[in-house]
Formats: structure tokens, C-alpha cells, sequence
């Protein structure tokens, strides 16, 4: 039974799913920017074509990466754009897309869950699929008659949406009986948790781990802040600080681990921390930044739009400095090596989280568990054959 679930189409998950807003992968860093904040998207699909009616007769249109706030951020803090951030935010959007790839993957409607989760182990955080409705025709009628912009949902022709690891898990949790017994065993029986964890203490400079943020968006884990007894007591989450604005980059580079967390809790970040931010600025002779900060309305900023309520959030509006987006808290979300999957699965969920702390009972770190964890767990039900592309089988454990 199991496995004739996992054999189910994709396009089950895709129902009400809305079409991708995208940019070009000729946009700059400031059309990025903009994009992300007009949309009130987490994220926002990079593709190989241009937008605009004349572009819609033919040619290769692929989805070929993704774009948020962790990146803008991220690419603000090297240090020869803090020296001149406003000429950075003309640099090509190419200077700050990963490299990682396999990040995003096209699935036809009619491939099945079973694919959809061999690629997300091989590395797939989004899986982007045609939307196969009347839908398509409308929106490409409408675009015709419009200037092209970024942000448009059409493709040549066609709309797509994206499916996320978050989705698949949820998809999986909606029959979990059908995995019986399998999600009431433990998270340490199933070997899914992952040891290879990032950590720094409290009062490490947070610019220290600028690498790790990166990295951490990339492995969809976050960075475990720690004190002197390596006990974990919060973390530097890239889904928080996607919901911040670009601002926080100066946050970033001044601030150390623990004030960080701080600025970019719920709220936003208290004034004696905007203020200490100014002063470390000014100190560090990084008045190229400041200007531009302020120029961003650096310590009254209001609230452009939400992150992606549907999409991976799911929180309510807040303004607040240094912030574009819903807060999100810098606690960490925790179970224990005894926890069962289903439970790490619900406490995921439910938090809109893509991962689950594992600690002892006196907080010391065991490992994280990711939805990619997760969804190993239930291949491992379907065996371990697949037919790839190229028809021939391959093991996958």
C-alpha cells in the first residue's frame, strides 16, 4: 500500500498551488531586491528566459535557481560592496546565485511522489511543475496585452508552480497510516539524524559565521548558537533572516552572535541595538554602508509585504526595523534522539520550520533532523530502484 502512494502523481500536490512569479537571469541585484519585496515571496524563480510577449514564441525556458532575502543579505556583507553597497545592487544577479546544483528540478505533472523525493535526496529543494489548466491561456492573454515586467508568470506559454520539501512532507503526514509502523519509530532507530551540525557561541562575532549562513541556506539547516558549555540556546536561522530586509547585512558585520538573534527576532530589533550598529559602523569606517542604510530608512522601516504565507511561512505580518517581512523567532525548535518521526514530522509542520534540533535533556547538541531526513526515511519503504531518465536503474539507499 505504501508503495503504491509513493506512486501517486505529482500533481496531486499541486492543487490550488499558485503560478511562479520569476525574474530573468539577466535581472540585477536591485531588481532582486524589488522583486522580493512587490511579491511577498520568500522566494523568487530565476529563469533562463525573458518575460515579455515577444520572448513567448519559443526558445528554452527553464527555471534554473531561486532568489531571497539570505542571499541579497549575504552578498552585501563581502567586504568590497560594504565599501560601495548602492554599485553592488547593480552587480548581475548571476555574482550572487549558488552554485550548488540541482537547487531547483523540472517534474512533468504525471512523474511520481517516488521521483519527487529521489530528487529531493539528491539535493532538490524546489521541484517545479506545469500547471495544466484553462488558467495558462487566460494569463497568456492578459500578458499580451500588458508591458512586460518582472515578475510575470508565464513561461512560453505555460505557468508553472513549485513544489517544496515542506509540501511533500506534509503530503506524506496526510496518509502517514499508510506507513505504518515506520513513522512511530524513533528518529535515532531510523538513522535520521544528521550529525554534521554548525554551531557558534553566543559572543562570537556574528560575521563569523557569514559562510555558515550561506551554507545553511543551502543544506535547509540553520546555525546553532551555543554558550560556553556548548548548550544550545538559539539559532541563526536563514528563514528568519529571509524576513528581514537588507539592512540587516550591517547587523551582520558589527553585532555579535547573541545580539544578532536579537535583532532579527519578532519585532524586530530593539533601538539600543540599531543604535550600536550605527556606532560600530562609524567606527569600522564603513560610512559607505551607513548612508545606504539610512537611506533605507534604516531605523523606521515599515512593512513592504509578508513572506510567502502559503508558500513556506505561514506567519502573520509584522513591521518593525530591519524587517520586510513576518517575524520569525530565534529559538530553536527541539526534540530528542526518543522523539518518533511523526512527531518531528508534526512539531516541523507546525512551526513551518525545515528542521527539528535534536539534544539531550541537559540541551547538548545531538544532531538536526531536515525534511531531507525525513523523506529518507520513507523512501526507504519503496526499495531501492528507480528508473532515471536515461532508463537505466540505479540504487539509491
Amino acid at each position: 500500500m505504501a508503495v503504491r502512494f509513493l506512486a501517486r502523481e505529482v500533481s496531486d500536490l499541486c492543487l490550488g498551488k499558485p503560478a511562479l512569479r520569476s525574474l530573468p537571469v539577466s535581472a540585477t541585484v536591485a531588481d532582486a531586491l524589488s522583486a522580493l519585496k512587490r511579491s511577498g515571496e520568500s522566494h523568487v524563480s530565476v529563469w533562463t528566459c525573458e518575460h515579455s510577449p515577444a520572448a513567448n514564441g519559443g526558445g528554452d525556458c527553464l527555471c534554473v535557481n531561486k532568489i531571497c532575502m539570505v542571499d541579497v543579505i549575504c552578498f552585501l556583507c563581502r567586504e568590497k560592496n560594504l565599501l560601495n553597497p548602492s554599485s553592488a545592487l547593480q552587480s548581475p544577479l548571476s555574482d550572487l546565485l549558488t552554485k550548488s546544483p540541482g537547487i531547483v528540478k523540472h517534474l512533468e505533472p504525471h512523474s511520481s511522489l517516488l521521483e519527487a523525493i529521489d530528487y529531493i535526496l539528491e539535493g532538490a529543494q524546489n521541484l517545479i511543475v506545469p500547471i495544466e489548466s484553462s488558467r495558462s491561456i487566460t494569463s497568456r492573454k492578459k500578458l499580451l496585452n500588458k508591458p512586460s515586467s518582472f515578475g510575470s508568470t508565464l513561461h512560453n506559454g505555460r505557468e508553472f508552480c513549485w513544489l517544496t520539501q515542506e509540501d511533500v512532507v506534509r503530503f506524506l503526514l496526510s496518509s502517514i497510516g499508510v506507513f505504518s509502523p515506520i513513522p512511530a519509530y524513533t528518529i535515532e532507530s531510523l538513522n535520521a539524524i544528521d550529525t554534521d551540525v554548525m554551531t557558534i557561541y553566543y559572543d562570537d562575532p556574528a560575521s563569523s559565521a557569514l559562510d555558515s549562513i550561506s551554507l545553511s541556506l543551502t543544506e535547509q539547516k540553520s546555525i546553532g548558537v551555543v554558550d560556553e558549555c556548548n548548550k544550545l540556546i538559539g539559532e541563526i536561522s536563514p528563514y528568519t533572516i529571509a524576513c528581514c530586509d537588507e539592512t540587516v547585512s550591517a547587523a551582520i558585520m558589527t553585532l555579535s552572535a547573541g545580539d544578532l538573534m536579537a535583532y532579527i527576532d519578532y519585532g524586530g530589533p530593539p533601538e539600543d541595538l540599531v543604535q550600536l550598529v550605527k556606532a560600530r559602523l562609524e567606527e569600522k569606517n564603513l560610512g559607505a554602508i551607513l548612508d545606504f542604510l539610512e537611506e533605507h530608512s534604516f531605523s523606521s522601516l515599515s512593512s513592504f509585504s509578508s513572506c510567502s504565507s502559503d508558500e513556506e511561512f505561514g506567519l502573520s505580518r509584522s513591521g518593525g526595523s530591519g524587517r520586510y517581512g513576518p517575524a520569525r523567532s530565534s529559538e530553536p525548535i527541539l526534540c530528542h534522539p526518543w522523539s518518533s518521526l511523526m512527531a518531528v514530522m508534526i512539531q516541523a509542520l507546525a512551526h513551518r520550520v525545515t528542521h527539528v534540533w535534536v539534544v539531550e535533556e541537559d540541551y547538548s547538541i545531538v544532531g538536526i533532523v531536515t525534511f531531507a531526513g525525513i523523506l529518507k526515511a520513507f523512501r526507504s519503504i519503496a526499495g531501492g530502484v528507480r528508473q532515471n531518465p536515461e532508463g537505466d536503474n540505479s540504487f539509491k539507499q
